[in-house]
């Protein structure tokens, strides 16, 4: 059936569109009520109040200075401050590094110490710098064990090229450079203080309690007067991240850092991978001949060792160098 184009015209006019009646009080009637002054048959379209879009630049300002305040402190939790650390160094310890061609020949001494080397090559001495004020216990107790003389002899008995080298071990076998601390050292309660692995191990020359590097034997550790005295040397070129958290830096090289680079240079043994594979299943089925052949694994093929150790006095404490972590 065909329709007047009047008819569609006209119905067309009266059809409103149903999203004007959610904005209007009364919306049904008010949308689809014909204005009163309009007697032509066109009706006139009722607009919708507009709705306000409120964008980010016309929030208050409070809210935004609120918000920003809650991000950054947020950002400061996860964050360690190193600015504050008081890395002041208190003391300072040399040390003279020696090799001992004759260790291993047969003709040596029974029972020989090694800082009665006969044929000892001297390296050079190196000065450490403590932060007795970050970690007092840390620092006097090695610093009583260098004045006792009780570092005198020990041997550097790991080397990893790159990373860093180890000293200290405890024992009583003074003959295979092991170390006996001296009486009176505190237990060292800073080993369990989070507060003490704040500083990293970023740069060379960085001076460290071994704790997570430790290879002292599981008996000595279980003796009541077992004290944490082997250390650690940071050798550079570039930080060693994988120390952080484990090991507790006290100190840091103040001179002598190309003896530090020279002990470095030492070849060390690196036993073959079939070696490697079985010392791992011996360690799996409990032979415990595994953790004394590992105990060799990158030691310097030179002896290297601690000639002599001791305080150096100061007449003011200063300030460690502005690049530390």
């Amino acid at each position: 059936m065909a329709f007047p184009s009047s008819s569609i015209r006209a119905a067309s006019t009266t059809v409103y569109p149903t999203y004007l009646s959610l904005h209007l009080p009364n919306s049904h009637h008010a949308s689809s009520r014909p204005s009163n002054t309009n007697h032509d048959n066109s009706y006139k379209y009722v607009k919708s109040p507009k709705i306000v879009r409120r964008s980010l630049f016309s929030l208050p300002a409070s809210f935004l200075l609120l918000h920003a305040s809650s991000s950054l402190a947020i950002d400061d939790t996860n964050t360690l401050s190193t600015s504050a650390i008081d890395t002041t160094i208190t003391d300072r310890i040399f040390m003279d590094f020696s090799v001992c061609p004759s260790y291993f020949r047969s003709d040596r001494p029974l029972g020989a110490e090694l800082s009665s080397c006969p044929d000892s090559e001297p390296l050079g001495r190196v000065v450490f710098g403590l932060y007795g004020r970050l970690l007092p216990v840390t620092a006097a107790n090695f610093k009583a064990t260098c004045t006792a003389a009780a570092y005198r002899g020990t041997l550097v008995h790991k080397l990893l090229q790159g990373q860093f080298f180890a000293a200290g071990r405890q024992g009583s076998r003074r003959d295979k450079g092991e170390v006996q601390p001296p009486s009176g050292l505190v237990r060292n309660s800073e080993t369990v203080n989070p507060k003490a692995f704040k500083l990293r191990h970023a740069r060379p020359g960085t001076l460290s309690l071994c704790l997570g590097e430790n290879d002292d034997d599981d008996d000595i550790k279980l003796n009541p007067n077992y004290h944490n005295v082997e250390f650690l040397v940071t050798t550079g070129p570039g930080p060693c991240p994988e120390l952080d958290g484990q090991n507790i830096v006290f100190g840091t090289v103040l001179e002598g850092m190309d003896v530090i680079t020279s002990i470095a240079t030492i070849p060390t043994y690196k036993p073959a991978e079939r070696i490697r594979l079985f010392n791992d299943f011996a360690e799996l089925i409990g032979d415990e001949r595994a953790q004394t052949a590992r105990a060799m694994w990158d030691r310097p093929l030179k002896t290297v060792y601690i000639s002599d150790c001791g305080e150096l006095k100061v007449t003011k404490q200063s300030l460690s160098p502005p690049s530390l972590p």
